[in-house]
């Protein structure tokens, strides 16, 4: 046995090809995520990193090759079927819904209408205790730092076993960056939750991030460990635009 007794694999992609409009963006993309790992996949812009995530939860369907997660294909599941295996997407850009209150926002995350099961609720607030003191504030009056914890807030509600995150940093003060960095590694830690994130922000990779793949060109060229994430020169090379 190895020394950690090897954790389960979760979710891999063999092969992966998907893109827009009959032209592949993932050119034989192959990652391998294991139960409880907080996975970074970095790179520069336009490398298909969203497109990566999209095609996990299935935003974006596979051309060939496939998507095994907890080793069962999904690459022919639509998007809303993936989420009730456990897959939690969190987009790029939050896309909260503006005009509802945070409750109201969780509870479409639930996907039900009424009262939001306590135990789901308990999951939300304690991650981000802000959304409790904002329950009946409508999202589009927060700021981007609490719409981000709302957006993964109204996934958690669910109580996924994988979380996709994709440029969680993106219009974020860097104070609040931190803090969600730093609720998602506790979150991490208390439930065992899965968590791939895409992201640009060195600071944010480091806090979450116990190892990472390298994208170019829609294929995984690198796959760096825990140290090299803290190698200044060889980051800033992967994640020079």
């Amino acid at each position: 046995m190895d020394r950690e007794t090897r954790k389960e694999v979760l979710l891999t992609t063999l092969g992966l090809r998907a893109g827009y409009g009959g032209k592949p963006v993932l050119q034989g993309l192959e990652i391998e995520v294991r139960e409880t790992e907080i996975v970074a996949v970095i790179g520069r812009n336009g490398v298909g990193k969203s497109t990566l995530m999209k095609s996990l939860i299935g935003l974006v369907p596979a051309m060939s090759g496939s998507i095994v997660y907890r080793g069962e294909p999904i690459e022919l599941l639509p998007a809303h079927k993936r989420a009730r295996l456990g897959i939690g997407y969190v987009p790029q850009g939050r896309d909260v819904f503006p005009r509802l209150t945070v409750g109201e926002n969780i509870a479409v995350g639930a996907a039900i209408n009424g009262d939001i099961p306590e135990e789901g609720r308990k999951r939300v607030v304690d991650a981000f205790p802000i959304l409790e003191e904002r329950w009946h504030q409508r999202a589009g009056t927060m700021s981007g730092g609490q719409q981000q914890q709302l957006a993964i807030g109204r996934v958690l509600v669910a109580d996924p076993h994988l979380i996709l995150l994709d440029e969680p940093s993106e219009g974020i003060q860097p104070n609040i960056v931190q803090d969600i960095a730093r609720n998602m590694v506790e979150l991490n830690r208390k439930t065992g939750v899965t968590i791939i994130l895409v992201e640009q922000n060195l600071d944010m990779i480091r806090a979450m991030a116990q190892r990472c793949y390298v994208m170019d060109k829609g294929r995984i060229v690198a796959s760096l460990d825990g140290s090299a994430l803290h190698d200044e020169m060889e980051m800033r090379r992967h994640l020079a635009v």
